[in-house]
Parts: structure tokens; sequence; C-alpha cells
């Protein structure tokens, strides 16, 4: 093979690309990509500096080595391949080349933090200070940098702005260094990506499927209801708006009917895709087998922790990676983390964002203590890219305008939101179907042996508590046959026991449940009675979404019940007892309040956030707005606080559960195969860092492979999950 000295890959049958030839290629994606939110020469930039290091001696010995090329005995470690371009970009710019450094510093690594932090290796600052003239000059030679620095900028950029515009370009050059890598390395599987049904066909099947829906239905007020629901949707999405709440009452088919806005929103005015958040990977599971009645398994992409990546066909494997599906059905955490993240894994599909519309499903459920960052964002992807925000939910939190009192407050939504049903006291009133119970003395105890005594009085009742511990106690005392759902239960054990659930409740069978809130938000269950633990008035008005879902008592003249009473263990520290505590507040100030009107859930809303003293508990602001006009950015050190779920230092393990103990066993002999610990993610709990230890202590668990596993066979219990017996098992607050 003749001496090549600018070698960028080289693929499995020695077949070599050109530096110039990948730098080429990553431009022409990385410039499409970009030109949609109107910075496409940056993208092209960005693509043809960011391999400039390559042209290195180094770097040249060292993919040599890599494709088998060196003769024996030559040796050579790993290249800094990154930093050549980015000092040129700092070089020949100065500030304005600030964001293309970060860019090609970082795509394979991650962005960077401008300044070192303690426990996360590298800073711009540092890199920025590295002696690579002589592979610039080399590169200039070569000819593959732009005749005209001169990079337009027409948007308008604001501090809070400019951390996710870099962000974007990253995610730009990213995408297009993955993509065209694949094509060279792998064109077998670079021909399968994005082969999914336009938006357009997607609306004609929903369409289909709706006109079919509605003509098997039964007359009733209810489903003439949500057919109204369903008509104001597709109205309000004539409008060329960019954030819009829908209000929906539980059971008011807030779920098809946010889904025809998107879709009849999308082709009106050119969207490129729909994006579906949901709270919990319970949920998801359920709104993704609904979507794929309608569209095929083929057109949605599920993409969440609980996947199963053996049951996904390699276009949808792809479509994980950036994205580039019509529609995807996510969790709030991969939507949310991944808008603050640095890891280039985790960016490389935000600028699939660009002309997007979001459906935010169960909005009250973002945690308060990320509210400003998550508003933040938010804003600048209608403001800046051209998203259309959809916020849906039974119980509608306030979102824009002034949040919060004082120091603490700040400016939530920024766009005026429309209401797409504008008259939500009278839809509460036409969804009314059960009455709410509240204590005789408010703060009135019950114990759990009195609960458990009043609920075996009825064949089918759903009881929620707050907390792991109180769900197990409860479920001790209960008869035999009585089915529990907490985060003590793996995730394929709740699954499985949802399934029982609805199963038990179509054959009409007798079916008693203790569960966490884990299964408010959003799970289509339906019972006749509920029992709800104290606590804000959000779960509340969740709870009462279980009871009488469908309307069917009212049709024999009555109402489903929902019984509100103080747990014996009180309500939990944090934002469960602000809830609460405000819940209470209200009812002292009004005995007569209608708990489910959506005007005192406004109400709530507005006094609970004011109790809340801050809404930026990882200080992301301090981390990423107050450096920006110098684009001192810590980008490293806020993806690593920016974490939505707050595991309170809690470690997992995998449990003894279904099919979960066979892939323990293949653990065992195969080692850290990726396949099993795909698996494996279906079949593991958390606990407390302290009790983690105590479970090592005396031999509940033990390591495979690092992968720490049951042990212990009575540690794992077939119905409530992990026990907390011990003492020392303390409570987990993960829902």
């Amino acid at each position: 093979m003749e001496e090549i000295t600018d070698i960028a890959h080289v693929n499995s049958v020695n077949v070599i690309q050109r530096i110039s030839e990948h730098a080429a290629g990553t431009a022409y994606y990385a410039a499409k990509f970009a030109a949609i939110f109107g910075c496409k020469e940056w993208g092209e930039v960005l693509g043809l500096w960011h391999d400039m290091g390559k042209y290195s001696p180094a770097f040249q010995q060292y993919i040599r080595k890599c494709a088998g090329l060196l003769e024996e005995g030559e040796k050579t470690g790993k290249v800094d391949h990154t930093s050549a371009g980015a000092i040129y970009a700092n070089e020949v710019m100065g500030m304005k080349g600030i964001p293309l450094a970060y860019c090609i510093a970082g795509h394979h690594a991650g962005l960077l933090n401008w300044y070192n932090d303690i426990g996360i290796s590298g800073d711009m600052r540092t890199r920025l200070q590295k002696d690579s003239l002589d592979v610039i000059r080399s590169t200039i030679k070569k000819q593959i940098v732009p005749r005209t620095t001169d990079l337009p900028l027409t948007m308008k950029l604001e501090k809070s702005d400019l951390h996710s515009w870099i962000r974007m370009l990253f995610s730009c050059l990213v995408d297009a260094d993955y993509l065209d890598t694949e094509r060279f390395m792998r064109p077998e599987i670079s021909e399968k990506r994005s082969h999914f049904a336009t938006i357009e066909v997607l609306k004609q099947q929903f369409d289909t499927y709706m006109t079919s829906l509605q003509s098997s239905a039964t007359s009733s007020f209810i489903n003439e209801k949500r057919t109204e629901v369903l008509l104001e949707c597709c109205r309000a999405a004539q409008q060329g708006k960019q954030c819009f709440y829908l209000t929906v009452p539980t059971g008011g088919g807030k779920t098809l009917s946010s889904l025809a806005f998107a879709l009849e929103h999308a082709v009106k005015y050119g969207k490129n895709r729909i994006i579906v958040a949901i709270p919990y990977t319970s949920i998801i599971a359920q709104t993704a087998k609904v979507f794929k009645s309608i569209f095929g398994e083929d057109n949605v992409i599920e993409h969440h922790s609980n996947i199963d990546d053996d049951a996904l066909t390699t276009e949808q494997k792809q479509a994980t990676e950036n994205w580039d599906a019509p529609l995807i059905v996510t969790t709030n955490v991969q939507l949310f983390e991944s808008l603050y993240a640095n890891r280039s894994s985790y960016c490389r599909k935000l600028h699939n964002l660009v002309n997007s519309i979001i459906i935010l499903d169960e909005a009250q459920m973002l945690p308060t203590a990320f509210l400003r960052p998550i508003t933040s964002v938010l804003n600048t992807l209608v403001k800046l890219f051209d998203v259309t925000l959809l916020c849906t939910t039974a119980t509608q939190p306030l979102l824009a305008g002034s949040i919060g009192t004082g120091k603490d407050a700040f400016i939530g939504l920024r766009n005026n939101p429309t209401l797409i049903v504008t008259d939500a006291e009278s839809l509460n009133q036409s969804f009314r179907r059960v009455t709410i119970e509240l204590p005789v003395e408010l703060n009135e105890v019950t114990s759990f042996d009195d609960i458990a005594d009043e609920l075996k009085e009825y064949p089918q009742v759903l009881c929620i508590v707050n907390t792991r511990k109180e769900s197990q106690a409860l479920f001790s005392k209960m008869p035999v046959g009585t089915l529990h759902l907490s985060r003590m239960m793996c995730s394929a054990h709740i699954m499985d026991t949802i399934k029982i659930i609805k199963d038990r409740l179509a054959r009409k069978e007798s079916v008693r449940i203790i569960s966490t809130q884990l299964i408010e938000a959003g799970v289509d269950i339906d019972f006749p009675v509920v029992y709800r633990a104290f606590a804000g008035l959000d779960s509340v008005a969740q709870a009462a979404g279980r009871c009488n879902r469908e309307g069917k008592l009212n049709k024999e003249g009555k109402l489903g019940r929902v019984k509100i009473f103080n747990s014996e263990n009180g309500i939990p520290s944090g934002y469960m007892r602000k809830g609460a505590d405000t819940l209470k507040e209200l009812i002292e100030m009004d005995k007569e309040i209608d708990l489910l009107s959506p005007t005192v859930m406004t109400r709530y809303f507005d006094l609970l956030y004011s109790k809340i003293t801050n809404f930026d508990k990882a200080e992301i602001s301090e981390k990423l707005y107050n450096g920006a006009c110098e684009l001192k950015f810590q980008f490293a050190t806020a993806a690593h606080d920016f974490k939505l779920i707050d595991d309170g230092g809690c470690k997992s393990f995998i449990v003894c559960y279904g099919d979960g103990i066979n892939y323990i066993e293949q653990l065992k002999r195969n080692g850290l195969e990726t396949w099993i610990l795909r698996k494996l993610q279906q079949y593991s709990v958390s606990v407390r860092e302290s009790d983690f230890k105590e479970l090592k202590k005396y031999g509940y668990i033990e390591s495979c492979f690092g992968i720490w596993i049951q042990s212990d066979a009575n540690l794992y219990h077939s119905q409530s999950g992990v026990m907390l017996n011990n003492h020392w098992l303390n409570e987990v607050f993960i829902l």
C-alpha cells in the first residue's frame, strides 16, 4: 500500500478514507443540520475543521497502528486530535471562534468546562494553550480551511440561550461525524437509516384510525365530550403560535387529542417530527402501545432506560441514536438531561428537536427543583429553534409568567401559552365522576390496621400511600390475593403486576391494590373506590383519575369514591409535605372548596410555589448563564449536576425475578456481554448507599464482574419486591 499521510479512517477491507474526504462529508451533513436554524455556515466550518489534528505525524502513526499497517514492534498510544481545530478557531476568529472551539475540542470526549473543576478532567482554557501550530500550518497547506471565517449570525442570543446554541451546533457536528464515518465504515448499516413514514402518511393513518374508533364507539356523554376536546385540538393546531396548554380531566382523551393536535400542526406548518415526553417509564409502554396500534411497530421509536434493544429493528436502534424518526416517545429524564448534557452520545440527537413539536405529557410531574433551567431551555427551543410546545395534564401547574416569590421568583415560559380548552371549569364539571371525602378532623390519623379493615370491605379498591415503606407495611396487613406496586419492585415486576391488575378489572374480578404514587400519572386503570394518603392537591387529583375513570358508575346514578386519610407515619419532609400543607391551608380557608376545580388547582400551585425557596437546586444558572458574556461555560459540571431523579446517593442491584434469574446465570457464565447488561436493566432495584453497604455486609448481594446481584433468596418477595423487614433498610424516596 502506498504511503498515505492523511488517513482519517481505514475500513474492514483496508480501504482508506482521507481526512479531506471525511471533513467534506462531515461538513455536508453538519451544514445541512445547522441550516434548519439559520447556521449553515457554522455547521460547515465545524465539519471542515473538526479533524485538523489528524494530520499530525503522531496521529497518523496511531491510525496506521490501529489499522494494522505498522511493522511489528512499532508502538504508539492514543493521540489528541481534537485540540488543533479548536486552537485554530480561537486564533483566527477570536471570541467568535470559542463556540467552534468548544464543539471541536469535545466532539469525542464531550463539551468541556472552561475552568478546571474538581473531579472532572479537562478544561477548554488548558486545551487552547496547547502548541498545535505545526499541525495547523500543515492543515492550511492542504487547503481544507474555508476561504472566509465571516460566519453570519442572524438570531438574537440572550445569555440564557448561548449554552443551548453551542450545544445545538455540537449536536450537528457530532451526528454529522457519526453519519459520515458510518457511511464509510459500515455502508450496509448506513443505508438502513431514516426509512420511516412521513408525517403526512402518519396523519392519514391517524385519521383513518380515529374514524374507525368513533364509528364503533358507544354513544355516551363522556364520548361526546372527548370528541369536543379532539375538535378543539384540531382547531388550535391551525394557529401559528408556539406554546399551548391542554388541560383535560383524567379520562378526557388527552393522549389521542394531543396527538391529533401535533399531527395537524405538523402538516400545516411543515414540522419535522413529534416528540412525546412522559414522566414514568411505566406510562411509556402504555402510550407507545396505543401509538403502535395506529402507526405500526416500525414508525414509533421508544427511547428510555427500560427499552429492550434486542426487540428493536436495526432502523429503530439507529433512530434512538439521533431521533431522526417522525415520532419519538421518551421520558422527561431522557429529554431534559440531554438538553443539559455534554457527552456526544447524549447531545447527538438534539439538532433533530429543531422545527419539531414537543408534547410534555403530565407536565405537573416536572420537578420544581429544576423548574427554572427546564423552563429556560424550553423558552430557548421555542424562541430560537422553532419548536412548538404542548403541555398536557389533568392538573395543569403554573409554568408561565412569574413563578415563586421574592428573591426566588423567576419568569417561566415567556410565550403567553394558548389555552386549547378555554372553558376548563365547564369541561371539568362534565367529567365529574368522583366525590372526595376528607377526614372529619383534617389532621385526624388513621392506623394501617383500620385502613386495612376498610379496604377489605371492597372487592375492587386501590390504596395509594406516600412511601415504599408504607406500601409494604400496609400490604402486610392485607388478605392473600392483594397486589402491591412500588419501586421496591423491579421494572419487569411492576409491568407484569399492572397487566394483572388490568386483566382482573376487565374480567370484573376482585382486585385490591396497595401502591405508591407511581400508579397515579397516566396509568390507565379504573377502580370504583380509591383511598389516598394525604398529599398535595395534584397527587389527590391524579389519584382521583384512577377512580370511575370511564364513568361507568355515572350510568347507575353514582359517583366514584375517593377517600383521603392521614397515614400513621405522617407525611415525608420536602416537596411532598409542602404540597400537603398547601392543600390543608386551602381547605382551612374554604371548607366547601371544590378540590377538582381548575381554578382551585391554579390557586394551589400559586400558593405551593410561593413556599418553595429554590427552583434551581443544582445551580445550573451559575454554571451556564453567569459566564455567558465571556463564553465561559461549565458544560461538564452542569451535565453532571443536572439529574432530574434525585437518587440520594442510591445504588442499584439486580434481583431474582422472572427471566432476570436466567440472565443472572448467563452473566455468571459469560461475563459482561452487552446484550445481557441491557436485559438486566429491567431487573434493577435501587436503595440508599448506606443500606446497600448493609446488604453487602450481611451477604444479601454479591458482585459478579462488577455488577451487584441478589445472592440471598429471601431478599426479594414475589409480590412486594425487596423486603423492608430489616431495621437498617431505610426508606428511599424514588417513586
